[in-house]
């Protein structure tokens, strides 16, 4: 009998939810990602990067460059009514260890706070065990980005550890990287919870 493989990592795909639907990241999503990074002016936070609408071209380019290379898959963020609201990225995709990261997300700041974050993660989350059959999938932030860290433990994540002196920021500080997972035995729990999170009233 012929073994069933999984899917390429690096496979572009539509993802759709109730409160979110993730598209593959094309050129023709400028000018909606210019005007969704204007709603807060994302791009002046001091502990993450998100791009500025001058520079998000060159960012879209990047990350479709490393698409090609086959180390991320770059997704565009549309909220229910077809407005596109932010980006997202399987990032540091290892297909012989079937493991990969979520990251480089920013979202405009009306849809902050919402369903939609929660919708998006169970989107990916859900392809990367479900689909690609993932062994364990990686989220990382800002040991100071307080907000970032509650919302990825709300989602079941564990905390691995922190790398000190990561990287270096736009800033010129250093910063250390709070590295959280979650593995392929512990994804049927954190489903459950995140689609409780989906059904509860809010």
């Amino acid at each position: 009998m012929s073994e069933t493989l999984p899917a390429p990592l690096c496979q572009p795909v539509t993802l759709t939810g109730r409160h979110a639907t993730l598209e593959p990241l094309t050129p023709a999503h400028l000018a909606g990602l210019q005007a969704a990074v204007h709603d807060g002016e994302l791009w002046r936070l001091w502990c993450t990067w998100v791009p500025a609408p001058e520079a998000m071209a060159a960012e879209i380019e990047r990350r479709l460059a490393f698409q090609a290379a086959g180390s991320w898959l770059p997704f565009t963020v549309f909220d229910p009514s077809g407005c596109i609201v932010g980006m997202t990225s399987y990032m540091n995709i290892d297909a012989v260890h079937r493991r990969l990261e979520i990251g480089s997300t920013w979202y405009a700041q009306s849809a902050q706070r919402s369903a939609l974050n929660t919708q998006c993660k169970r989107l990916l989350l859900g392809h990367a065990f479900d689909t690609l059959a993932c062994i364990a999938v990686e989220l990382r932030t800002h040991r100071l980005n307080q907000p970032s860290r509650r919302a990825i433990e709300r989602l079941g994540a564990q905390l691995d550890g922190v790398l000190r002196h990561h990287i270096r920021m736009n800033d010129g500080t250093l910063r250390d990287t709070a590295i959280y997972s979650i593995t392929n035995t512990e994804w049927p729990a954190v489903r459950s919870h995140l689609e409780w999170q989906l059904r509860k009233p809010r």
